[in-house]
């Protein structure tokens, strides 16, 4: 695979990341948006998990959950997370680091509206990360919302929305022979991208 050299990458990181995901979506990989996202308590104790990418916009990068989720809660106490992206068909990963953010009320109601009704249903019923006795729990309070409600018009819950990953570090990774990955990090200083290579 040709080397990536800190010569070839864009001066901005989003526009880098762009590039990168756009070429993730025509690899045929079937969820180029899937992230591993990895938040940390306020003692430091970390956990990770699986989330979707929905935005890239000049601030950074969006994803929505329950507030009230142990993401949520970690958030709440400790700003500070990583999300991962790993796409195996280009050998590629991007790693970024930075401060979590909630978006706005209406950004978090637009991006509902236009999801499929039992994915707002779902939203509205799932106490999520909290135990729960089984299944039917579930398919219950999914039922009974679906029974009282106009479905066609779901409001948003308060404890649904939106969050902002806002980047201090990105660092781009491929894959080479031997183990001499390349690693090209962009590291935020004084409100300007420096753009260093690291030892893989």
């Amino acid at each position: 695979m040709k080397n990536l050299h800190t010569s070839d990458v864009a001066s901005d990181p989003l526009e880098q990341f762009k590039q990168w995901f756009s070429d993730a979506v025509e690899s045929g990989n079937p969820e180029p948006e899937a992230m591993n996202l990895s938040t940390a308590t306020n003692d430091g104790k970390p956990s990770s998990r699986m989330v979707l990418l929905k935005e890239v916009d000049r601030e950074g990068f969006v994803f929505f959950t329950n507030y009230e989720s142990r993401k949520g809660l970690e958030i709440s106490e400790n700003p500070h997370a990583a999300v991962t992206f790993y796409w195996p068909e280009l050998a590629r990963q991007i790693r970024i680091e930075g401060t979590v953010h909630k978006i706005t009320a209406a950004e978090s109601d637009s991006y509902f509206s236009g999801r499929p009704v039992a994915s707002q249903i779902g939203a509205v019923v799932s106490p999520q990360s909290r135990e729960i006795p089984d299944r039917q729990y579930l398919n219950n309070l999914t039922n009974t919302i679906g029974k009282e409600n106009d479905t066609s018009h779901i409001p948003r819950p308060a404890f649904w929305g939106g969050y902002r990953l806002i980047p201090l570090k990105i660092e781009f990774w491929q894959e080479q022979p031997n183990r001499l990955h390349d690693r090209i990090l962009y590291r935020l200083e004084r409100n300007r991208w420096k753009i260093v290579r690291l030892a893989p």
